[in-house]
């Protein structure tokens, strides 16, 4: 019995060696078994599709008291709804998970026309997740109730944010582009729920943490359809820098003096 215990337990050890010999949990991320550690890509280079808000940058994410649409005026005058949210898509084999958004003069007419943040949020992605999507921003917001939402804005020409930065309700967040293109200039544009930073597929049978973006945006705009204001938060940064002017002439000048 002892001997066959010893056996037993010298083949396992011998499994074990021959497995992490092989590169199981190390730095293969083709093969992953259920009891080992998830790992990053043999490159190094950060999958966002997983990625997950940590507790600091959830609590960052400001409150937005007022949403408006990402494209033309702030009651969303001179664009249209190309593609609604939840519109079947035979062709794509699924549910559109977003709006596309254009300019009135449809095809390419709004290519490179601006694209605004509909509340004041923290981004959390800005890249290109793929050539399909294109340049992509992923803004989150924190509304009134304490719920966190997140927007999302698809097949940009140019990004004019960075991860990590606050953008004001209204502060531009890039351009309308055309995926590379791979379509016609418009915004694919979401709403989300929740705090996961995936980028997901723009066509799903499942409608997952998605929201209508239209009815999302409407029930959260807190104004009337005409009303126009500034974002506060947009308010705030405009003087943070211009403080942040005022300080570094001041020093400049202080030793011009010395």
């Amino acid at each position: 019995m002892l001997l066959g215990t010893l056996l037993a337990a010298a083949v396992m050890v011998g499994v074990v060696l021959w497995r992490v010999d092989d590169g199981i949990g190390t730095e293969r991320i083709g093969f992953q078994d259920a009891d080992v550690p998830l790992g990053m890509p043999a490159e190094g280079v950060v999958d966002f599709r997983f990625l997950f808000a940590d507790g600091w940058r959830e609590e960052v994410i400001p409150v937005a008291l007022r949403f408006d649409p990402p494209m033309g005026s702030e009651d969303a005058g001179l664009v249209y709804n190309a593609q609604k949210f939840w519109e079947m898509n035979e062709r794509r084999g699924g549910r559109h998970m977003g709006d596309d958004l254009n300019g009135i003069g449809g095809m390419n007419t709004d290519l490179g026309d601006p694209v605004f943040a509909v509340a004041d949020g923290l981004v959390l992605y800005a890249g290109e997740p793929s050539p399909g999507w294109g340049n992509l921003v992923i803004a989150g917001h924190r509304t009134s109730d304490g719920r966190v939402l997140h927007s999302m804005y698809g097949h940009l020409q140019r990004i004019d944010v960075a991860v990590g930065a606050l953008v004001p309700r209204g502060g531009k967040v890039g351009t309308v582009g055309t995926a590379n293109g791979h379509y016609p200039a418009h915004l694919h544009f979401e709403m989300r729920v929740g705090t996961g930073v995936d980028v997901g597929a723009g066509y799903s049978l499942h409608p997952l943490n998605r929201l209508d973006p239209t009815a999302t945006v409407e029930g959260l705009r807190n104004a009337e359809a005409e009303e126009i204001s500034a974002s506060p938060l947009a308010l705030m940064l405009a003087e943070a820098a211009d403080w942040t002017t005022l300080e570094i002439e001041g020093a400049e000048k202080l030793t011009e003096l010395e």
